[in-house]
């Protein structure tokens, strides 16, 4: 077997995602927080989570993070604490991953699909306008890709129809908009620390930011079963009384070991995506075939957004997709089929042509590799690949 370490092993092969470069320089890191971890002896809802709490609300400007198993869940959770009733339209894009919309049915919800903006890939305002009914009393805009939501023309449109806003921001850690951490403009949002994630764990994890108090509490006790003990885990609570129907949710300390290892390095990891998307731009503009690459966030003061994951729109995307990986070369399709498209939404209806700009972009966006371990040597070789690609035949 060759070695990951091997020059053979790393030398053929572009991988869409890699963090083996990160874990080894921040090992010795991580290593004493595990030992914290087998020291204190509690490996669920401890001491690690309850530091990480901490550092991901002064990070965010939330007055509470409350960690919880995945980035699905909190979305589950944060609905549930929101007052969502059996039945009440919830507005989602159409263009997002599943657990956009499935997180809505599981809270009892009814998902409501709203077209994008053929720029951000995010809700489209006035999509969202044209599209709420008797029965919607939510709207959860998605952050995706590298920018938020237009929060500004959403919050309004909501405020005009008495709708509370949700984020699902669960890839949007470290972007601002007018100041405000992703997943604040409303009542709450979410992180997901899924390995890939822009700030990644070794397994599952996800977080509920909210400034809300109530909310934080009912949400802390969701997670713990409807416990109204130390439902936040760095603030003390009553005696232990089951409230409410909640779930098992609570965040393993080894994954928050791992995040508080590297949350440090974040803003650092930030950067260097963006020097990456930047390099991208530069060879890949203008190239036959090449459709459209990201714009990037509006800049200013209180303003930046992440590149998470660098989409392109293209011609014959599969193909190009198949032409990378004959190269060793791996990509991601986001989102080969729209959610009003998927079969577990089939009774709500919403036939082919319905959402016309999230049917493109399911046609036409491929991810490329982007993540700090990726070497400007491994981005040149792709965009040499792309460019090589005989867009429009010759195959």
């Amino acid at each position: 077997m060759v070695s990951r370490n091997s020059p053979h092993a790393i030398a053929e092969e572009v991988a869409f995602f890699s963090q083996a470069a990160t874990f080894d320089r921040l090992w010795p890191a991580i290593t004493d927080r595990l030992n914290e971890v087998f020291d204190d002896g509690k490996f669920s809802h401890g001491a690690q989570v309850a530091a990480l709490e901490k550092e991901l609300a002064d990070y965010t400007g939330a007055r509470f993070a409350l960690g919880v198993n995945s980035g699905t869940d909190a979305l589950v959770l944060l609905l549930r604490a929101c007052g969502l009733r059996p039945g009440d339209g919830v507005l989602v894009p159409a263009y997002s991953f599943v657990a956009t919309a499935s997180s809505v049915v599981l809270a009892g919800g009814h998902p409501q699909f709203v077209d994008i903006d053929p720029v951000g890939y995010a809700m489209d305002p006035d999509a969202l306008r044209a599209a709420v009914t008797a029965e919607s009393r939510f709207v959860m805009p998605t952050h995706l890709f590298h920018r938020q939501a237009d929060m500004a023309a959403l919050g309004g449109i909501a405020r005009e129809h008495g709708l509370t806003v949700v984020e699902d921001s669960a890839e949007a850690i470290g972007m601002r908009q007018s100041g405000t951490h992703a997943g604040l403009h409303g009542r709450g949002g979410v992180l997901s620390f899924f390995p890939s994630k822009t700030l990644g764990a070794i397994g599952d994890a996800g977080a509920v930011l909210t400034d809300d108090p109530e909310l934080a509490e009912t949400v802390g006790a969701l997670r713990h079963h409807g416990r109204l003990g130390r439902t936040l885990a760095h603030f003390p609570g009553i005696a232990h009384e089951t409230a409410l129907p909640g779930i098992n949710s609570k965040m393993d300390d080894i994954q928050a070991a791992v995040l508080r290892a590297k949350l440090p390095e974040l803003d650092a990891a930030i950067a260097r995506r963006a020097e990456l998307a930047a390099a991208y731009g530069a060879r890949l503009r203008g190239l036959p075939g090449v459709r459209r690459l990201p714009e990037p966030h509006p800049q200013g003061p209180g303003e930046r957004g992440v590149f998470y994951v660098y989409l392109v729109e293209v011609e014959e995307r599969d193909a190009l997709a198949a032409h990378l990986a004959a190269r060793g070369i791996g990509t991601e399709t986001y989102y080969p089929r729209p959610l009003h498209r998927q079969p577990c939404f089939a009774e709500l209806a919403a036939g082919q042509g319905t959402f016309p700009v999230a049917e493109r972009a399911s046609r036409h966006a491929l991810a490329l590799p982007l993540y700090p371990d990726l070497t400007l040597d491994q981005l040149h070789r792709v965009c040499d690949a792309v460019a090589d690609f005989p867009f429009g035949g010759g195959r």
